[in-house]
């Protein structure tokens, strides 16, 4: 009862004309900034941080938020009309949302990720508000071995769940974890495979990947098609809103399982972009139509964005109450706190209540606006897969060239896309998938960094990832799904065995 008084003044703080304002003003840049590929959420927030040093913490943190959640609804736009991911959590939308706009279903697609990314914040700001005392002491729990086990479980269900050929997605793996190894290692400071380029000295960065792999890629694939942009034709139904509202709703056991793994996520924190793929890789295996998975399945669009949503939502849980950022967001709001001379932590909820239950009751109006504003855009949104492939396509190349620039401000990132889009392209025509790949540059540099760090904890001794009941359980379960591939083959030669035996 406690926190729902508390939350009531919250909502007396949030709901003022000037703070709905700047929730609404944030919300549409957060789209904007969602839908040019390489800026992204953390980026637009640190840009548009100034703007807030007049403004009261409170105003300030609500405008901020409201700009984080625009990122993450804008990042499923361009994701699902032209398969160019907005944001890197939006990679796994493009699987299914992408062959739905092709096939004129852009508004259904669209409609389904924005309604999804709504329930996924809900659940975790409903989780915040209740939870928030128990969640921080959880979150204290993982260290090195713990934040490896999580990245493995990621690897390995790729491998698992995946209905193709496993050693494709291994081959793809691998080629992910050569790619995140280019650059300085952090914890020796030897250069590792920079080849005499100091632009290689950081590595790729993950943009430059996704915006070559897949929008590059994409414009080169239509291309050899023959310059036809397959959801040029696209239908604008006037109740595609409600029509697929009905649909999701048989779709609410995936919503729950896609709930559960990305607010798990976001606090542990693994972040939205492993979320998300952990949750199509779930929603692929327990669907029955698994086998449509990456043709234009709608379930395929609501696991990733539900998934996604909770977990960068939920990604500010430790933020407030341990002072530890979740996501790289979090952690510009975190030094904007810090400026506005707020400590995150414990105390932030007795010393600075007002403001701790006004953000969150901001979390609830924000998520609420936010949904209001893009479901009403959605006609518009659908009605520019009208333009003509031969108009769209230098303007998606300009778009993709400036967001890989403005990534560092160096050209050689440009030409790197381009690389990048050349190998998106060979991966679809060879039939490789790509989300492996993503997923392991995305990731690699993560896992190896907790993996050495738990070993040097340890000495060296592999039995650290199975020292408590928690990395335990979470190795076994990877190894469990690492292998499942396994399991199944030799089911399949034992079954196959006395058919044999009897034939001859």
């Amino acid at each position: 009862m406690e926190e729902i008084a508390s939350l009531m003044h919250g909502f007396s703080v949030a709901a003022t004309p000037f703070n709905l304002l700047l929730m609404v003003t944030g919300i549409i840049l957060g789209v904007i900034i969602g839908v040019l590929p390489g800026l992204g959420g953390a980026n637009g927030v640190a840009i548009l941080l100034p703007l807030t040093f007049t403004m009261p913490p409170t105003s300030a943190i609500i405008m901020l938020s409201c700009i984080y959640w625009g990122a993450l609804f804008g990042g499923a736009i361009t994701s699902i009309l032209f398969n160019i991911p907005g944001e890197p959590w939006s990679v796994a939308t493009t699987f299914d949302g992408h062959p739905m706009a092709r096939q004129g279903r852009a508004d259904e697609a669209l409609t389904a990720a924005f309604t999804s990314s709504f329930v996924g914040a809900l659940v975790a700001v409903i989780m915040i508000t209740f939870l928030a005392p128990l969640v921080a002491k959880f979150a204290l729990k993982f260290g090195p071995a713990e934040f490896f086990a999580v990245f493995f479980l990621t690897f390995a269900s790729f491998v698992g769940m995946s209905r193709g050929s496993p050693m494709k997605v291994v081959a793809s793996m691998s080629l992910g974890f050569i790619l995140g190894a280019i650059g300085l290692d952090q914890m020796t400071g030897t250069l590792r495979l920079t080849f005499g380029f100091t632009e290689l000295l950081n590595g790729f960065d993950f943009l430059i990947a996704v915006i070559g792999l897949f929008g590059i890629g994409e414009i080169l694939s239509s291309i050899e098609d023959g310059l036809k942009f397959q959801g040029a034709h696209a239908k604008l139904r006037l109740g595609a809103v409600f029509t697929t509202w009905g649909k999701l709703a048989k779709l609410w056991m995936t919503s729950v399982r896609s709930c559960l793994v990305g607010c798990w996520m976001g606090i542990t924190p693994g972040g939205a972009t492993p979320a998300s793929f952990m949750s199509y890789g779930l929603a692929k295996r327990f669907s029955r139509n698994g086998d449509n998975f990456g043709k234009g399945e709608i379930e395929g669009v609501v696991a990733p964005e539900t998934a996604a949503h909770a977990a960068g939502t939920s990604a500010l849980l430790p933020m407030i109450t341990l002072g530890i950022p979740g996501s790289p967001t979090a952690a510009v709001l975190l030094g904007g706190l810090m400026i506005w001379g707020l400590q995150p932590g414990p105390m932030l909820f007795v010393e600075q209540k007002e403001f701790v239950w006004g953000l969150i009751a901001s979390m609830y109006l924000g998520n609420i606006v936010g949904l209001i504003i893009v479901l009403t855009c959605v006609p518009l949104f659908a009605a520019i897969l009208r333009v003509p492939f031969s108009i769209i396509a230098p303007i998606i190349l300009v778009v993709c060239a400036i967001g890989a620039y403005t990534v560092n401000n160096a050209m050689f990132d440009v030409w790197m896309m381009l690389v990048f889009g050349i190998v998106g392209y060979l991966f679809n025509r060879l039939d490789y998938p790509l989300a492996p790949l993503v997923l392991a540059i995305v990731l690699g540099d993560k896992a190896e960094e907790g993996f050495r760090q738990a070993l040097l904890g340890s000495q060296g001794g592999l039995g650290v990832f199975f020292s408590n009941w928690l990395v335990g359980s979470i190795m076994m379960l990877g190894l469990v799904l690492l292998f499942w591939p396994v399991f199944g083959w030799l089911k399949e030669r034992l079954a196959g065995t006395p058919s044999s035996e009897r034939a001859s």
